[in-house]
């Protein structure tokens, strides 16, 4: 099994030594094909977003919420991994199970107090380790600190997304 600590050192002394390459843009593009089908592109991968067969479409891969939760679970292994190791914190293996609710009645407009979103979310961390109990203590709150998806979840982020018309023959 590989240990990422080198490559946790390695990334620290490149971002203390170079301010600038600190900041991070990572570009997403989707558009709508058919039905509640989004194509996605991300980096050089095409994911496959939708709706199920319930809402009329074509039911061929995950709903965007379904998504935040999957982004969720899957940064917690990456953390949790990469900071056992930069912790030498001993970490056979990291699994994540998590579960959003959230109340239809937002997303459909039956009532405007009620969020269009999750309002909770939970799950369980599931790890092999001999490590302390102390030691996964100390990891745990090293995730909970760095983990990117969810801070991104834990606190407001600015979003500003602008309408831009384009003409129908310019639509591909």
């Amino acid at each position: 099994m590989t240990n990422f600590k080198k490559v946790f050192e390695h990334k620290q002394s490149i971002l203390r030594n170079r301010p600038d390459k600190t900041r991070v843009e990572v570009p997403v593009e989707s558009k709508l094909v058919e039905a509640f089908r989004s194509h996605v592109k991300v980096r050089d991968f095409e994911v496959i977003v939708d709706q199920p067969s319930n809402m009329e479409s074509t039911d061929q891969g995950p709903r965007p919420s379904e998504y935040v939760l999957a982004a969720l679970a899957a940064c917690h292994e990456v953390t949790y991994r990469l900071y056992a190791d930069a912790m030498d914190i001993a970490l056979d293996s990291v699994a994540v199970s998590v579960t959003g609710v959230s109340d239809a009645k937002g997303f459909f407009a039956l009532d405007e107090e009620t969020p269009a979103g999750f309002t909770e979310i939970f799950g369980t961390i599931s790890i092999v380790s001999a490590a302390s109990d102390s030691d996964i203590e100390r990891l745990q709150q090293a995730v909970n600190r760095h983990c990117p998806v969810l801070d991104d979840l834990r606190r407001p982020v600015s979003v500003d997304l602008k309408i831009e018309r384009v003409s129908a023959a310019s639509k591909s």
